[in-house]
């Protein structure tokens, strides 16, 4: 079988920098591999797509960043008449060899190059993405899914992923001590290093232990964890502090600091030792071209594992203890790094209220300030 031809529309290739920091890890087959196999995702598209045959029928869908071309494929499966397959990556080559093999060349046409410098020859009814990164917006991806919005959707178009939703609970944690303990562990190093340097060279390294301690603590007590965690450790159902429609959440909006207050319910006996935050998305179609079958996509705590978004955990030192009945009043904040837009930052305040002895103890306590970063 001859290679499939390279499409006369490319468009640009990712700034390098970008590129070193986001891009170039889907270029590779083991990372969409890894993505794949997470049948709770692509299993969640796939019926997405295929049980809402009647939306993609004879329609004109744009897959921004196609990656291997499986979203394209189930389009072009469930009948569109053309999908526009749109890679940033050299991943676009492989893309066209899967799409040639699966007989689809016909329908898919595959792009490389950005999605903010590509052009289209016609406006879609469809576009369809797999965008999220942890704790929703990791990546940074939506930006450009909104790009290829404003740019390309026809009026009443539908968004694939349509609605999104933010939550956080809280967990207790035994991993929380450990890094406590893993802290002072590395400080205790520390010490022993301080002193080997100053027996064998006669160098006195104390001078950067105040330095050494705020870096370990960022490490090991301000930042996010990839966790696979069991609905056992909840000590609450998770609260959603934030809620998204595709088809109206402008740019801006999305790049402003995301700053909301909300309430975390307590249905059993504390302590809180961390906060557990996952998201879901809504597969809902648009107002004028809604589904017939609504699917839901969610990274909550399952017993039987974790997607490959699993969770994100921001553990809490000292825990807060508390009781069943009591809620935690608070106020999240989640904004971009300075350094690398595709990374988070995340400042919680949290005050525990209720009826319970504990929480009467605390009630002429300021809340407490937790920070943590999104790497």
């Amino acid at each position: 079988m001859s290679s499939p031809e390279i499409n006369a529309i490319e468009g640009a290739a990712p700034e390098a920098t970008d590129f070193a920091n986001y891009f170039c890890t889907y270029a590779y087959l083991y990372h969409q591999k890894d993505m794949l196999e997470d049948h709770k995702r692509t299993g969640a598209y796939y019926q997405a797509v295929m049980s809402n045959r009647r939306q993609f029928q004879g329609k004109v869908v744009l897959d921004v960043g196609t990656g291997s071309g499986i979203l394209a494929l189930f389009a072009a499966k469930a009948g569109a008449r053309k999908v526009y397959a749109v890679e940033a990556t050299d991943m676009a080559v492989q893309a066209r060899k899967l799409i040639a093999h699966n007989k689809m060349s016909d329908t898919i046409e595959v792009i490389q190059g950005t999605i903010e410098s590509i052009e289209l020859p016609e406006k879609v009814d469809i576009i369809i993405s797999e965008w999220m990164g942890y704790f929703l917006l990791r990546e940074s991806m939506l930006d450009s899914v909104l790009v290829a919005r404003d740019k390309f959707l026809k009026p009443g178009g539908a968004m694939y992923p349509s609605h999104a939703t933010m939550l956080l609970a809280p967990i207790r944690a035994r991993a929380a001590q450990q890094k406590v303990q893993d802290l002072e562990n590395s400080m205790e190093g520390w010490s022993e290093f301080i002193e080997d340097m100053r027996s064998y060279y006669q160098v006195d390294l104390a001078g950067l232990s105040d330095d050494y301690k705020k870096e370990q603590e960022q490490f090991f007590l301000h930042n996010g964890q990839w966790t696979d965690t069991h609905p056992q450790q909840m000590l609450g159902s998770g609260s959603v502090f934030k809620k998204y429609d595709l088809h109206t959440l402008t740019l801006e909006e999305l790049k402003a600091l995301l700053e909301e207050d909300f309430r975390m319910h307590v249905s059993d006996d504390g302590p809180v030792e961390a906060f557990c935050g996952y998201f879901d998305v809504f597969f809902k179609g648009s107002e004028e071209n809604p589904t017939d079958n609504e699917i839901k996509l969610s990274t909550a705590p399952d017993p039987t594992g974790a997607t490959h978004w699993g969770q994100q955990t921001f553990y809490i030192h000292p825990a807060i203890e508390c009781a069943s009945g009591d809620s935690l009043k608070c106020t999240i904040e989640v904004g971009r790094q300075k350094e690398n837009h595709r990374l988070l930052n995340v400042r919680l305040h949290a005050k525990l209220e209720g009826d319970s002895e504990l929480a009467l103890q605390a009630k002429d306590s300021q809340p407490r300030m937790f920070t943590f970063n999104i790497e």
